[in-house]
C-alpha cells in the first residue's frame, strides 16, 4: 500500500488523473527521504496573520520590498537560549459540499486550471519618482540583533557539527554501507541517455539550446523593463497550485521574481527535453523524468536561504534562532534514521497507539510468527452471521483501516454489526528472511481462516485484501479453488493490483538489473529496510513530503504539527527478503498472477477458477495501483464482479467515512469493454461508498445471530488491540 498522496482533489471536483510522478518504494538505489490514492496533502505552516499586499490572500507574508525595518536590539551580557522549535498551526483544506443530485451517466470530467498571475506593481511611495533600478531598490530587511546573530551562528555550527556526526558515525563503524556512488550512477545513467540522444544528432541539439535561449532573452527583456517600473507579463509562470512560490516576494520583488522564473523555465525545458526523446525507450524515459524530478525538486531555489525571501525575513527577524533549532532538529532525525535522514512529518507525542490511534476496542487471539490476528468487540446485540477478515498491506501497518473513530473502517463495520477480523503483520528481521510469499499465504491468510472458523464457529468467511494485501489474496483464491477450499465465500479489493501490465509510478525501478541489485542487498541483512521503503514512497511526491518538510523544519525551525495520517506514514516496516522477492519478480517484471504462471502450494494460480462475488474498489487518483490497471485485473475472475471508483487516491479514496464524506465514487456494472466506455457511462454518487459496499456485502449473507465477543469461542485472549507486532519500529 502507498503513502500519503499530497494532490488529493476537493470534495466533489473532478480531475482526469494526473500523469504519474515515478519512483520505487523497493528499490534501495532511491534514498532522499523525505507510499497509498497513495497518502492526504503535506501540511503547510500558517504565516503569519497579515494582510497581503496587492489582493494577496489573509495570512501571506508581505512582500521583502513592503518589508518593515527594525531598530537593533540592545547588546545583551548572555546569549539568549534558542527558542523551542514551533509547531506548525493544523490548518484543514475547506472543500466544498458533495452535489446534491444524482446524475447519471456523467463520467468525471477534467477541470482545466489557468494560473493567474498579477501584472508587476507599479510604483510606490517608497519608489516613486527614482530613475531605472532604484525605483524597485530593497526596502530595508529586518535588522537582527547584531550579539545574539553571532552567537546563534556560533551554536549553528556546532549544531552542524551534530549533524555531520550523526551521519558519519554510523558509516565509519560499517553500520551503514555506502551506497551513494550506486545511486548516482543510476540517476547519471538515465539522465545521460537523455543526453546522448541529443548530442549525437547536432541539429537536435541546436534546437534545443536554442529553445532555451530565446526564453531567456524574453525573461531578460522582462525583467529589465519591470527593473524600469514598467510592467511585464510573466514569461513562465509557475503553475497555481505550486506552494512554494506563495510568499508575495516572488511575485512583487523582480529579482526574486527572475530567480523564480529562471527555475521554471528551465525545470519545463529540461521536462520537455525528455518527453520529446521519442527514440528512446518507454522505460528508459520514465526513469530519465523521475530523476530529472528528483534533480527539480531539489534544486528549487526555495529550498535555500540566500534565493528564499521568506526565509531571510525569518532568520534576519530572530537573528538566527530558526536555524539553530532546525539544525538540532536535523541532528535528532539523522540519529533517528540510524545515520539516514528520517523526516519528520509530524509531531508523534501527542499520539499513542491504543489510545488514539488504533483504538477500536479487541484482542489478540492468535499470534504465530507471521501474524497477530484480531477480533474486535461488537457493539451490537446481533451480528451478521458471516464473519469478515481483512488482509492489509504487510509494507504498511494496518491501522491505516484504524486511525481514529471518525476515520476507522473497522469501527464504522463493526457499528454496521459485522464481526470483524484483522491479520497484523509481524515487522520482519533476519529471523523471517526466508518466508515467502507461499508462507504469507499459508501462515497468514490460510491460518487466520482456521482461526475466524474457531473463534466464530462458521467456516464460510467474507474476505477484504488492501493494496499488497488484496495482490496476495488474489493468489490464495486461486489456490483455494485449485484445491476445492470454499471457505471465502466474497472477497473485496482495496485499491490492489492483480494485473501488472500498467503498475503505476513504481514501473521505474521495475527492471532486471536494479531488482538484481535490490536483491543482492536484501541477502545481505535478510530483509528490506522499512526506512528505503519510506523514502521512495516520499520521493513519489518530492515538493510535498521531502522539501516542504526540510524548509519547515531545518530552514525555519519549526516542529511540524500533530497529524494522525503522517504518524502512520511515517511508522514504516521491513520486508522478508524471499517474500519481496517474489512479490517483485512475479508480479511487477514477470506478471505471473493475472497471465496463469504463478505457482503457490505445489498449484498453478488460474484467477479465471476463482467465482466467487467480487468487489472491486479502485481509486481514481491512485499512482500506487491506478484505476485502470485495476480495472484490467478485475477482468481475471471467472465470477460476478462490482467494479467501483472512488474519488481521490491510495489511502484518501479508501478512508472516506459517511459521516465526514469528502469524495465521491462511480459505479457502472461489472469491468466489460475498455476502461474509457465504463467511465463514460457509469454513475456518480456523491458520498462515502462505504454504505454500497455494505449493501453488497449483507446482501449475499444477511442471516444474524447472537453479538460474539473475543474469546467467547475457542480461542483465548493473548492481549489487547492493537496487539504487539504493530508497535514494532523499524
Amino acid at each position: 500500500m502507498a503513502k500519503i498522496s499530497p494532490s488529493e482533489p476537493r470534495a466533489g471536483q473532478r480531475t482526469e488523473p494526473k500523469k504519474p510522478a515515478l519512483a520505487s518504494p523497493f528499490a534501495s538505489a532511491v534514498k532522499a527521504r523525505p507510499a497509498a490514492e497513495t497518502l492526504p496533502p503535506a501540511i503547510e505552516p500558517k504565516a503569519p496573520a497579515a494582510k497581503a499586499r496587492r489582493g494577496g490572500k489573509p495570512g501571506t507574508s508581505k512582500a521583502l520590498n513592503a518589508a518593515p525595518a527594525t531598530e537593533p536590539r540592545p547588546a545583551q551580557a548572555k546569549a539568549p537560549a534558542p527558542r523551542r522549535a514551533e509547531r506548525r498551526t493544523s490548518s484543514e483544506v475547506q472543500t466544498g459540499p458533495a452535489p446534491a443530485e444524482h446524475p447519471r451517466a456523467k463520467p468525471p470530467k477534467p477541470i482545466e486550471a489557468t494560473a493567474t498571475v498579477p501584472a508587476a506593481r507599479p510604483e510606490t511611495a517608497n519608489n516613486a519618482g527614482l530613475p531605472g533600478a532604484a525605483q524597485v531598490a530593497l526596502a530595508p530587511l529586518p535588522a537582527p540583533d547584531v550579539e545574539a546573530l553571532a552567537r546563534n551562528i556560533a551554536q549553528a555550527i556546532e549544531q552542524g557539527g551534530r549533524v555531520l556526526a550523526a551521519y558519519l558515525g554510523p558509516r565509519e563503524s560499517g553500520e551503514i554501507k555506502t551506497t551513494i556512488a550506486d545511486e548516482i550512477g543510476e540517476m547519471v545513467r538515465s539522465i545521460g541517455r537523455v543526453t546522448d540522444y541529443y548530442m549525437t544528432d547536432p541539429q537536435r541539439a541546436f534546437a534545443a539550446q536554442a529553445a532555451l535561449t530565446t526564453q531567456f532573452i524574453d525573461l531578460w527583456a522582462a525583467t529589465l523593463r519591470r527593473l524600469k517600473g514598467e510592467q511585464a507579463k510573466p514569461v513562465a509562470a509557475p503553475d497555481a497550485s505550486d506552494k512554494r512560490f506563495a510568499d508575495a516576494a516572488w511575485r512583487d520583488n523582480p529579482y526574486f521574481d527572475f530567480i523564480k522564473q529562471a527555475y521554471v523555465l528551465t525545470t519545463r525545458w529540461a521536462d520537455d527535453l525528455v518527453k520529446q526523446a521519442d527514440e528512446l525507450e518507454p522505460h528508459d524515459r520514465d526513469k530519465a523524468q523521475f530523476y530529472l524530478r528528483q534533480v527539480a525538486a531539489a534544486l528549487s531555489p526555495s529550498n535555500f536561504l540566500a534565493t528564499n525571501p521568506e526565509l531571510m525575513r525569518t532568520t534576519l527577524a530572530e537573528s538566527g534562532e530558526n536555524l539553530v533549532r532546525g539544525l538540532k532538529m536535523l541532528a535528532e532525525d539523522i540519529q533517528a534514521g540510524h545515520g539516514n535522514l528520517r523526516i519528520r512529518q509530524a509531531d508523534a507525542r501527542a499520539f499513542k497507539l491504543g489510545v488514539n490511534l488504533a483504538a477500536t476496542p479487541g484482542k489478540v487471539v492468535f499470534r504465530n510468527e507471521l501474524i497477530e490476528l484480531i477480533q474486535y468487540a461488537p457493539t451490537t446485540p446481533e451480528v451478521y452471521k458471516r464473519p469478515l477478515l481483512i488482509v492489509p498491506p504487510w509494507i504498511n501497518k494496518f491501522y491505516i483501516l484504524d486511525l481514529n473513530p471518525e476515520k476507522s473502517f473497522i469501527r464504522w463495520a463493526v457499528a454496521q454489526g459485522v464481526t470483524v477480523f484483522i491479520i497484523s503483520w509481524v515487522n520482519p528481521d533476519e529471523r523471517c528472511a526466508d518466508k515467502g510469499f507461499d508462507s504469507y499465504m499459508q501462515e497468514g491468510i490460510l491460518t487466520a481462516l482456521d482461526c475466524v472458523e474457531q473463534a466464530t464457529g462458521e467456516r464460510e468467511v467474507a474476505a477484504i485484501g488492501y493494496c499488497v494485501g488484496g495482490t496476495l489474496l488474489a493468489a490464495t483464491l486461486a489456490y483455494m479453488a485449485a484445491v476445492g477450499d470454499k471457505r471465502i465465500t466474497s472477497a473485496t479489493f482495496f485499491a490492489a493490483q492483480i494485473d501488472f501490465t500498467d503498475p503505476g509510478d513504481l514501473k521505474v525501478f521495475v527492471d532486471a538489473e536494479q531488482l538484481k541489485a535490490v536483491e543482492a542487498r536484501m541477502a545481505e541483512q535478510g530483509y528490506l529496510e522499512g526506512s528505503q521503503m519510506a523514502n521512495a514512497f516520499n520521493m513519489l511526491r518530492p515538493n510535498d513530503l521531502i522539501w516542504s518538510y526540510y524548509v519547515n523544519n531545518y530552514l525555519k525551525g519549526k516542529e511540524p504539527m500533530p497529524f494522525d495520517l503522517l504518524v502512520w506514514n511515517s511508522d514504516s516496516t521491513r520486508m522478508p527478503a524471499a517474500n519481496h522477492k517474489f512479490y517483485l519478480r512475479h508480479c511487477y517484471l514477470q506478471n505471473d498472477l493475472s497471465n496463469g504462471r504463478m505457482t503457490l502450494g505445489g498449484k498453478t494460480l488460474d484467477l479465471n477458477q476463482v467465482t466467487i462475488p467480487v468487489y472491486e474498489l479502485a481509486t481514481r487518483e491512485d499512482h500506487i495501483a491506478p484505476a485502470r490497471s485495476v480495472f484490467t485485473g478485475a477482468k481475471c475472475f471467472g465470477g460476478p464482479v462490482r467494479y467501483v471508483m472512488a474519488g481521490s487516491g491510495h489511502i484518501a479514496g479508501v478512508v472516506n467515512p459517511p459521516e465526514k464524506p469528502k469524495y465521491q465514487y462511480w459505479s457502472g456494472g461489472p469491468p466489460k469493454g475498455d476502461f474509457e466506455s465504463w467511465v463514460a457511462a457509469a454513475w456518480e454518487t456523491p458520498g462515502s461508498w462505504w454504505p454500497d459496499w455494505l449493501a453488497w456485502l449483507t446482501a449475499q449473507a444477511p442471516a444474524k445471530v447472537a453479538a460474539r465477543k473475543p474469546g467467547g469461542g475457542k480461542l483465548e485472549p493473548l492481549a489487547d488491540a492493537p496487539g504487539d507486532y504493530v508497535r514494532v519500529k523499524s
